[in-house]
């Protein structure tokens, strides 16, 4: 089957068309993705769950590139996506992101993230942001307890769902 692109580099992105199979396709796994990080988060407690082979590495580059989350991981709780996405940190976020195209699998494919570290995800408490900010940003809410009221949220459901049968 030919390519519809005759040369590859000529292909600009920005004026491509949106390719209806591919954004499917994204859409898909993003879903996947999210409803296997809710079930990790909901399942086992978040203090035990490792992301990746190099959390303490991601958080120590996250901590000296964003010394606001180092001196009050709380601001992680609720992301204000206006401010997390202002002019200043997208080149914040940029450089962060850029370090991880070697060591990081699909560092920079799109993911959603909750706004809320107290609800699980819904259209209305997820942003999308790259793996790795995602991956950043899920390490310090772990590690600093910010995802356990969903995680004992869950607990409760399950153990009320258990003594009504």
């Amino acid at each position: 089957m030919a390519h519809p692109i005759e040369n590859l580099n000529e292909f600009s992105a920005e004026a491509a068309g949106n390719m209806e199979e591919i954004e499917m396709q994204f859409a898909v796994k993003t879903v996947e993705h999210l409803e296997a990080y809710e079930r990790l988060i909901t399942g086992i407690p978040p203090s035990k769950i490792k992301l990746t082979s190099m959390d303490d590495d991601i958080v120590e580059d996250l901590y000296i590139r964003f010394p606001e989350y180092k001196e009050n991981p709380g601001l992680l709780l609720h992301i204000a996506e206006d401010d997390f996405k202002s002019n200043e940190n997208k080149v914040r976020w940029r450089e962060f992101i850029q370090g991880y195209e070697e060591s990081l699998t699909e560092y920079n494919f799109g993911t959603l993230v909750r706004k809320d570290s107290d609800q699980t995800y819904s259209e209305e408490n997820s942003m999308l942001v790259t793996r790795a900010q995602f991956v950043a940003i899920e390490i310090v809410r772990n590690r600093n307890g910010l995802n356990n009221k969903v995680y004992e949220d869950a607990q409760a459901a399950k153990a009320a769902a258990k003594a009504q049968k």
